[in-house]
């Protein structure tokens, strides 16, 4: 039993990073209304900066935060304004093909600039273990969840009790008569990019401290920021945060009492019995109620 507790909170600190990866996902097609397949070769761009800065510089990679926002913060700003926006008015399939396109060409960037090896962040006190009534986790794992837990709880306050959240809760409901009303609709989408993707950069470096960056980490992790926004419903943050939370559980069960090689197998499961009994996600996810989520 002790063991199954130890377990399930392994998961936890892990499904929290995931939910992360999630509610930036679902920010951006909720404001914007674009699905974003190279939403996790940004969070493997995130956790390269944080090595570079670390191995280069010996930038501590919690203090690269300070660094790495800001700088993906304007890789989604210059993404939506030189990339997505031309394509604004296209169609859904033509907006998919230009964000696999740029899935692909960051895959191919990270295989150049730094070669097809595993890039780990040695940090020991990242690696220590605390004991917390017999449960152990490291202190890497616990500050990731924290800081995950942290940013996802001030960005639902940023959607509820801001006039930014405002704003972009109108784009998410009617952006047409949002601009008829004086709202900059280009200028808060640009702002919704910025934070999708500083959201995202964020998770990569609280990843990468114990979990290696390679060129195609970043498919990895959209598939599963995509299996928890559906899990939790299309556009829902808080279906994100527990379909996150549910995720890291079962791939840390499966993985620890089944098999390490059918961790991705058990998750697949969980979330094909989800679509056959609740198609719209645990918390409800049909394109209006995935914008209403957002409020």
């Amino acid at each position: 039993m002790d063991h199954l507790l130890q377990t399930v909170v392994a998961g936890l600190m892990l499904g929290g990073v995931y939910a992360l990866i999630a509610v930036g996902l679902n920010l951006i097609f909720g404001v914007v209304k674009i699905i974003n397949f190279a939403h996790g070769e940004l969070v493997m761009a995130g956790m390269y900066l944080t090595w570079w800065l670390w191995s280069a510089w010996s930038v501590n990679p919690y203090l690269s935060l300070f660094i790495v926002t800001p700088v993906m913060f304007i890789t989604g700003v210059a993404m939506q304004k030189f990339i997505l926006s031309p394509m604004q008015n296209s169609s859904p399939t033509m907006k998919i093909f230009v964000t696999l396109g740029i899935s692909v060409f960051l895959q191919s960037l990270a295989l150049f600039l730094f070669g097809g090896q595993f890039r780990a962040v040695s940090f020991p006190w990242a690696e220590q273990n605390l004991n917390i009534l017999g449960i152990t986790v490291t202190y890497g794992r616990l500050a990731a969840f924290i800081v995950a837990l942290a940013l996802v709880l001030a960005l639902f306050y940023l959607m509820k009790r801001t006039l930014m959240g405002k704003v972009l809760n109108a784009l998410v409901e009617d952006r047409e008569t949002a601009g008829l009303i004086g709202i900059p609709v280009k200028k808060y989408y640009l702002v919704a990019m910025g934070i999708g993707v500083g959201i995202a950069g964020i998770a990569g470096t609280l990843i990468i401290p114990f979990q290696a960056a390679f060129p195609l980490a970043g498919a990895h992790f959209t598939l599963l920021a995509f299996v928890v926004v559906v899990l939790g419903g299309l556009g829902n943050m808080v279906g994100s945060l527990i379909g996150g939370l549910i995720l890291g559980i079962v791939e840390t069960v499966a993985g620890t009492y089944i098999d390490p090689a059918l961790q991705q197998v058990a998750v697949f499961i969980v979330f094909i019995i989800v679509l056959i009994v609740r198609p719209q996600g645990i918390f409800g996810g049909s394109a209006r109620n995935a914008e209403v989520g957002l409020k």
